[in-house]
């Protein structure tokens, strides 16, 4: 059974940082393009970052280029989101995402374009 499993969500003030863990089982997440995506109250699910299987790693937010950073670790079939410098807008229910796609997995930014999802992890930034 393909699964995703998030964690690492929690409350922090503004300023802090935190790591996100989504950890894959059931398929070769080598293969996959993995992404981290979001949910606010109220919002639309947005894509934040991608990384490929060749580790290239796409930002989708300007608001959290220079703050957030994927990377993967295909030992342990788990990808990370490291954020730091939170603000208040980055509060949202955090989900990882799978794509694969015969020929090349490469990252994309809508959200129908990934084939399964984990159950996400909540980050709340506030005083």
């Amino acid at each position: 059974q393909m699964r995703l499993v998030e964690s690492g969500g929690a409350s922090v003030v503004p300023g802090g940082s935190l790591t996100l863990s989504c950890e894959a089982s059931g398929f070769t997440m080598s293969a996959y393009a993995m992404a981290w995506f979001r949910q606010a109250p109220g919002k639309e699910r947005e894509a934040v970052l991608c990384i490929d299987p060749g580790q290239i790693s796409t930002h989708y937010l300007d608001s959290s280029r220079d703050r957030f950073t994927i990377y993967r670790d295909n030992g342990k079939s788990t990808i990370y989101l490291q954020m730091n410098n939170l603000r208040a807008e980055d509060t949202a229910l955090y989900y990882c995402a799978a794509l694969w796609r015969r020929g090349g997995s490469t990252c994309h930014s809508g959200a129908r374009d990934y084939d399964f999802w984990g159950l996400g992890t909540q980050v709340f930034v506030s005083p």
